[in-house]
């Protein structure tokens, strides 16, 4: 096993914790937004997803702690396009998800064969985060 990079990875935490607070805003944003016949089961999802982005920047921030960091106060920048179509906010949640998976890819190749938890942390957040890319990809299907 290699040494943990502390810095690194503490920093990496801080950015994935800002993207997870800015998904909570985002997700109720869309939740509140969406129109028409399906709207039901749409703002049941959103209203998910914003639960879950907040239970995973809650995790998040109990390793930052437990790695004596400092969890962040900032949420990442959100724009607002001012498009609420549902087509429109799935494209634009595909792409927060897109991001998301990364953040978490990049926190794996930072403790890949440094810590055996954070490690299966961000195994376990990738598998979300990829699950979370298909469920939305089959959402769009009818759209394109």
């Amino acid at each position: 096993m290699r040494e943990l990079d502390q810095e690194k990875t503490i920093g990496i935490l801080n950015t994935i914790m800002e993207f997870e607070l800015a998904g909570v805003v985002r997700y109720t944003h869309y939740s509140l937004m969406v129109t028409g016949p399906n709207r039901i089961p749409i703002v049941q999802f959103f209203k998910a997803q914003a639960n879950e982005s907040l239970l995973h920047s809650q995790q998040v921030g109990e390793i930052l702690t437990g790695l004596e960091g400092h969890p962040t106060l900032r949420i990442a920048p959100i724009e607002e396009t001012y498009k609420h179509t549902v087509k429109d906010i799935l494209e634009e949640s595909l792409n927060h998800e897109k991001k998301a998976l990364s953040l978490y890819k990049s926190l794996l190749e930072t403790v890949e064969d440094a810590s055996i938890y954070l490690e299966e942390f961000a195994r376990t957040m990738i598998g979300q985060e990829e699950l979370h890319n298909l469920e939305i990809k089959k959402m769009l299907r009818d759209f394109i």
